[in-house]
């Protein structure tokens, strides 16, 4: 018999799509063209390109022309924070509860002169708008502040934000990766200029993702050279598959959002509910903030997450001790750090974040799992 795993680790990577896996079949069987041969195989595999980039335009209501794909959302965080660099020199603000990825290329792309200025959060993870205000000046180069937070959910304000940029003529990059396909996002009435999407957060495939580039507002320069693809903004042959599942992922997402918002809201507060009444001395990292549907971080007095992590896993339940691209260091959140949380509370956070396949079920089987879990190692 099959073991059953009930998987509330979404954040981190969601489960391919059937619909996706049948969508990049043909072109993994027959359709190995290269989009830039002039030849019919060519040709189909070019066609497929601009098919799906179509849909992903459409999940954010932006133009085809305006994706540009590359191989997922950390080459996307880069991109817009090098590539912008490049073109016009300056400081780089941001905020210290970003994903490493945007963090690292700040740091990595400033002048010794003009290192980044990474803004405070308060204690529910939101920016400092004031300070903000304060700082942002003809002098700065770029903004990049995350809508969705992946460790915890919280939403930023963007509209404030991007008010901010526009006032002083300064580009504002936003990584969207957790917000797309759970959040209704559009470009028309969203004024960032640049934002980061990634196919396997919405059910794709790992190993793709796509920046947005407002056409009107923002020039880059590319940091992969060699070749013209994407419009001259990132060489290499395009990953034809990746891309066609990319495209599907964000048409389903774009059809079943609002259901999927409701359903995955409800679920996230039966769990956050039924662990408050269940187990004392919890708390819900971010929980007074607006915040994504799907993300909840909790925090429990006297174990370490990862004590909780390990006792679900033995129970055939997945969740997290935060992002998955830091699992390896042995250190506590630096999102939670950011928010004010000592070490201690820090490393007691697990993150459990749902998807399309959880039901009432789930939840109520990690409701029935967990007090005993968290029991046995305060135990201890």
């Amino acid at each position: 018999m099959a073991e059953t795993i009930i998987y509330l680790d979404h954040a981190a990577t969601a489960p391919l799509d059937p619909e996706v896996l049948e969508a990049m079949l043909p072109c993994l069987r027959d359709g190995f063209g290269n989009p830039g041969s002039l030849h019919r195989v060519g040709r189909r595999a070019r066609k497929a390109v601009a098919e799906a980039r179509e849909q992903v335009a459409a999940l954010i209501g932006a133009e085809a022309r305006e994706i540009v794909f590359t191989s997922g959302g950390t080459e996307s965080d880069n991109l817009a924070i090098a590539g912008t660099i490049a073109h016009q020199a300056g400081t780089v603000i941001t905020v210290s509860t970003e994903h490493h990825a945007v963090l690292q290329a700040a740091r990595y792309c400033a002048d010794s002169a003009l290192p980044p200025l990474v803004l405070s959060v308060d204690g529910q993870g939101l920016i400092d708008l004031s300070r903000l205000e304060e700082e942002i000046d003809a002098g700065v180069a770029l903004v990049s502040v995350m809508h969705g937070n992946n460790e915890t959910g919280v939403l930023q304000p963007v509209d404030a934000i991007a008010a901010q940029c526009r006032r002083v003529g300064v580009p504002f990059h936003s990584d969207g990766v957790q917000s797309a396909g759970h959040e209704a996002i559009d470009i028309s009435t969203w004024p960032v200029d640049m934002l980061t999407l990634t196919a396997h957060k919405l059910g794709g495939p790992k190993g793709v993702g796509a920046l947005f580039v407002r056409e009107a507002t923002h020039e880059l320069i590319s940091q992969l050279v060699g070749g013209g693809q994407e419009g001259q903004l990132r060489a290499g042959t395009e990953n034809v598959a990746g891309i066609v599942g990319f495209g599907k992922a964000c048409q389903i997402a774009r059809e079943d959002l609002v259901d999927t918002n409701l359903r995955l809201t409800g679920l996230r507060d039966r769990l956050e509910r039924g662990i408050l009444e269940r187990i004392v001395d919890v708390w819900v990292n971010g929980g007074d903030a607006d915040r994504l549907p799907h993300i909840s971080n909790m925090g429990f007095a006297g174990v370490e997450g990862e004590g909780i992590l390990f006792g679900l896993d033995a129970e055939g339940i997945c969740v997290s001790t935060g992002s998955a691209c830091t699992s390896g260091l042995a250190e506590s959140s630096h999102v939670l750090r950011a928010m004010g949380q000592s070490e201690g509370k820090a490393l007691s956070a697990v993150r459990f974040s749902l998807g399309a396949g959880n039901t009432e079920a789930d939840i109520d089987r990690v409701l029935n799992v967990l007090p005993r879990v968290v029991q046995e190692l305060r135990a201890q």
